[in-house]
This record gives structure tokens, C-alpha cells and sequence, in this order.
């Protein structure tokens, strides 16, 4: 059953104000209807806001402040992009220090868009085979990966995807690795 294909499995959803709006919530529905539980995750307490292509989005009501959150708590981070976003991740002592665990205790690390952005920042991408919005192809270059523009690339644990028109499969290779 669908519905039970991530049964007990736990996703944290790391973000900051400017988060690409529908890079959270189609991600984390699609994963909630498969049995996940999903945390958002911020620095930000109480509410974060969004960026919905051009403006402002919604605001959406942080689970777990970022002081409090554990890693261990979690089987996979996702990390929306948007341009706003992962600026102020990647200069988050803590936001890097929370992921790095996930890539140290080799947990699945999902990011789509810009979100790879902070993971420039924990040195986490060299060598690693991955995709982006284009704009920060040369960005991730230069840290070391690997870069292609295909909708969805794994690498390891780290999945990659390029936008919101790729979500769809982004969706179904989290939800194969996760289950796996």
C-alpha cells in the first residue's frame, strides 16, 4: 500500500525565511500520504514564511526549532531551495552543523533548486555526482561535484534535483531510498 510505503520513517525539512514555497509542501505531502512523518524545521521560531516564485508566500508553523532539533530523530533532510533560503542556511553555524550529521552518520540528504547551496558550505559536495538549478552549476563546480542538468541524480545518500517542475521525481526517488 502506498500509504504505508514510509511507515516510521521520519523527514526533517530544514528552512529558513524565502524558502521555495511548493519545494516544501509538494515534497512533504506526497511523503506524509506515504506514512512519513515530516518536521519543518527552522531557526526561525514559530512560523516560517515562504517565497512563492515572484513574492511572498505563505507562513507555515515550525515543528521543531533548529536549537532542538535532533539529527538522530530523523531518517532523511530535505532542503528546499528558493534563492533566499539557502543564503541564509549556508551562513548557520548550526543549519551546517545539523546536516553534516546526516552526511556523517550516512543518512539520506535530499536538495532541490538552490538548496545545494548549503551544502557548498559544509564542504559536502566534492566529488559527488549532482544537479541544481542552473544558476549554481558553477557554484557547485567549483566546490568539487560533479554537475549535470537531469531532473534527478543519487549519488550515495544524496539525492539532487534541478526545480519544481522536477519534484514529481524527486518525490519518487526520495521515497525509493527512504524505503529501501
Amino acid at each position: 500500500m502506498m500509504e504505508d510505503k514510509l511507515k516510521g520513517k521520519k523527514i526533517a525539512f530544514l528552512v529558513e525565511n524565502g524558502f521555495e514555497e511548493e519545494e516544501l509542501t509538494r515534497p512533504r505531502k506526497a511523503l506524509a500520504e506515504m506514512g512519513a512523518v515530516t518536521h519543518i524545521v527552522s531557526p526561525q521560531k514559530g512560523k516560517v514564511k515562504a517565497w512563492d516564485h515572484t513574492n511572498w508566500g505563505g507562513e507555515y508553523e515550525v515543528d521543531v526549532s533548529l536549537e532542538q532539533a535532533n539529527p538522530d530523530d530523523y531518517d532523511i533532510l530535505v532542503l528546499p531551495g528558493g534563492v533566499i533560503n539557502p543564503d541564509k542556511l549556508r551562513r548557520n553555524k548550526s543549519a551546517v552543523e545539523f546536516a553534516g550529521k546526516f552526511f556523517n552518520d550516512d543518512k539520506i540528504v535530499a536538495a532541490i533548486c538552490h538548496g545545494p547551496q548549503l551544502l557548498i558550505e559544509g564542504d559536502f559536495v566534492k566529488g559527488r555526482h549532482m544537479t541544481s538549478f542552473p544558476s549554481i552549476r558553477k557554484d557547485l563546480s567549483n566546490a568539487g561535484a560533479d554537475w549535470e542538468d537531469k531532473e534527478v541524480i543519487t549519488d550515495g545518500n544524496l539525492i539532487t534535483s534541478r526545480k519544481p517542475d522536477d519534484i514529481p521525481a524527486f518525490n519518487n526517488r526520495i521515497a525509493e531510498m527512504v524505503s529501501n
